[in-house]
């Protein structure tokens, strides 16, 4: 039997040396790895081991039949090795899979096997972004009323976006919908984590460190990606028709904050295209950013209550109104993958307009092949 990985192997350790000797009970590994280009693409980063590098090590390792650098691009630049190759099994990680890849899969007729990522006796979990120093920034993913701290759109209508803080238990693409430019930015402004002092302030800090003195208006990232970033838990950005929202409401309680990571699910899409224009064809109107306000709202007062139903009928109106404004935050494919799971689902959302993040859905029951986070606090 044969069996395909791929991925990038930076920072060699463990927890792949596992994956490997995992993949190798069903047959003999080859392994395709990622080039320095492709990890720049995806991940927006320089390895800290080049290709060649990284190739030695992973050669060396005797679960590994053969190894080489893939010649593609993009999240299936492994695509020509691998029909040349005509492996049996397709063995990914959970946080490595992708309906692209999956469908795939399914086209070159090769099974496709999810690992269970356990690790090795008597050793701890281990994933290259835990290892990196500047993992310890967060994230940010907003859950409803993104959009409206864009001053075109609360200009028309106020209301509120929410957004949580994730903590870095996965190495999100670049232009995923979690504020990985933001979270760029704060690494260079921080190194490391959010320095302590007045939160709100160090939120202010980032976003004029992005949007400096000059900044075009039409360029201006917004403001909730900075608060999302720097402030803990859940919060509520009030919105007033400014840059900045007129009122800031946090939620650290960890009773609300557990209960909403049990039931959150995101699903990995495929990279964005490169033309891709997400302004093209905009429907930015009065009612659809009362739609959009309205939606938030009412996302806020069911996780409060912490009413599963009505945050799910909530989140998906907030989504509905933002592709009302927005078409091209949706394409075929995407439609494609959303509808696969929502007779699991109660509500949904995406991050990463016109593909690149994740299809976010709530549940009470487990999405097949979709990742939990975790939110700081």
């Amino acid at each position: 039997m044969k069996v395909f990985v791929s991925g990038c192997y930076d920072m060699l350790h463990s927890g792949h040396v596992a994956f490997f000797e995992e993949a190798a009970q069903h047959g003999d590994v080859y392994v395709g790895i990622g080039s320095d280009k492709t990890l720049h693409e995806l991940k927006a980063r320089v390895p800290f081991n080049n290709e060649q590098e990284r190739l030695y090590m992973v050669k060396s390792l005797k679960a590994v039949k053969d190894a080489w650098i893939n010649r593609g691009n993009g999240l299936l630049d492994f695509r020509d090795e691998v029909i040349a190759l005509k492996p049996d099994i397709f063995f990914v990680n959970s946080d490595g899979h992708s309906n692209l890849k999956e469908q795939f899969c399914k086209e070159q007729n090769i099974q496709y096997v999810i690992s269970r990522r356990v690790p090795h006796d008597n050793l701890p979990t281990r994933s290259t972004t835990s290892l990196r120093a500047e993992c310890r920034m967060p994230y940010r993913l907003d859950l409803a009323g993104g959009w409206l701290d864009q001053p075109k759109v609360s200009r028309l209508h106020p209301g509120p976006v929410l957004t949580i803080s994730i903590e870095p238990d996965y190495d999100f693409n670049d232009r995923s919908g979690m504020s990985t430019s933001s979270r760029k930015k704060a690494i260079e402004l921080w190194t490391v984590d959010i320095p302590v002092g007045d939160r709100e302030n160090l939120a202010k800090l980032l976003f004029c460190f992005e949007n400096p003195p000059g900044t075009s208006v039409e360029y201006v990232s917004g403001s909730q990606d900075a608060i999302g970033i720097v402030m803990p838990g859940l919060n509520r950005l009030q919105y007033d028709g400014d840059f900045w929202p007129s009122k800031i409401d946090s939620v650290l309680d960890k009773s609300v904050l557990e209960w909403l990571e049990k039931r959150l699910w995101l699903v990995p899409l495929y990279p964005r295209p490169s033309e891709y224009n997400v302004l093209a064809n905009t429907n930015i109107t009065t009612e659809n950013a009362k739609r959009l306000s309205e939606a938030a709202s009412d996302c806020w007062d069911a996780i409060l209550s912490m009413d599963v139903q009505k945050f799910g009928n909530a989140i998906t109106r907030s989504f509905e109104a933002q592709i009302a404004m927005f078409p091209h935050m949706m394409s075929p494919d995407i439609q494609a993958v959303l509808e696969q799971n929502t007779t699991h689902a109660l509500g949904w959302k995406m991050s990463g307009a016109g593909g690149g993040g994740y299809l976010i859905f709530v549940s009470e029951t487990p999405i097949p092949n979709a990742l939990q986070i975790r939110i700081r606090t």
